[in-house]
C-alpha cells in the first residue's frame, strides 16, 4: 500500500481527518493550497476531492475559475494514480487536455478514474486518467484526460 493511501486511512479516523489530509497535500505540493482541496474518496482506481466555491478561486465573471478546475483534476489524477500503480512505479503528469462544458458555480466535485490498468513494467509507458467534475446538481461542468508517465522507480545503489 502507498504511503498517501495509508496516511488517509488512518486520518479518516481522526474528527477532520479529510481536511487534514488535504492540508498536508497542500504542503507537500503547496500550488494545491489554493483550492484548499477536501479529500472525499481515495481508494485504488479513484479519488474524488471537492473544492469549495470562494472568491479566491473565482474569475471575473464570479464562477470557478478554469485553472482551478484543471488544479483539482491533476491533484484527483494524481493521487489516484500513486495509490493505485504497482509500488514498483512512479509517475509524473504529461499533458492534459480539458473540456469545459458549463459554467462552475458552487462547489464542485471531482473524480478520477483509469482509462486502463496500471501494470508493472521493464519500461515506462502511458497511462491515461479520466477526470470528471461535476456540481452539487449533479451537472458535469469540467472534464480532463491527464496522460501520467508511469515508469519504473530509480533503483539507488
Amino acid at each position: 500500500m502507498s504511503q498517501a493511501l495509508s496516511l488517509y486511512r488512518r486520518l479518516l479516523a481522526v474528527p477532520g481527518g479529510r481536511w487534514l489530509y488535504g492540508r498536508l497535500i497542500s504542503f507537500k505540493a503547496p500550488y494545491f493550497a489554493t483550492i484548499a482541496p477536501r479529500f472525499v474518496a481515495l481508494e485504488p482506481g479513484r479519488c474524488a476531492v471537492d473544492i469549495r466555491d470562494r472568491r479566491r478561486v473565482h474569475n471575473h465573471i464570479g464562477t470557478v475559475h478554469a485553472i482551478a478546475l484543471c488544479n483539482v483534476a491533476e491533484l484527483t489524477a494524481g493521487m489516484m494514480t500513486d495509490v493505485t500503480i504497482p509500488p514498483a512505479m512512479r509517475w509524473i503528469p504529461r499533458g492534459m487536455t480539458v473540456e469545459y462544458l458549463a459554467k462552475a458555480r458552487g462547489t464542485m466535485h471531482a473524480v478520477a478514474m483509469p482509462m486502463g490498468a496500471a501494470t508493472e513494467s521493464a519500461s515506462g509507458y502511458a497511462w491515461p486518467v479520466a477526470v470528471r467534475v461535476h456540481d452539487d446538481g449533479g451537472q458535469e461542468v469540467f472534464r480532463a484526460r491527464i496522460d501520467m508517465w508511469v515508469a519504473p522507480r530509480a533503483k539507488h545503489a
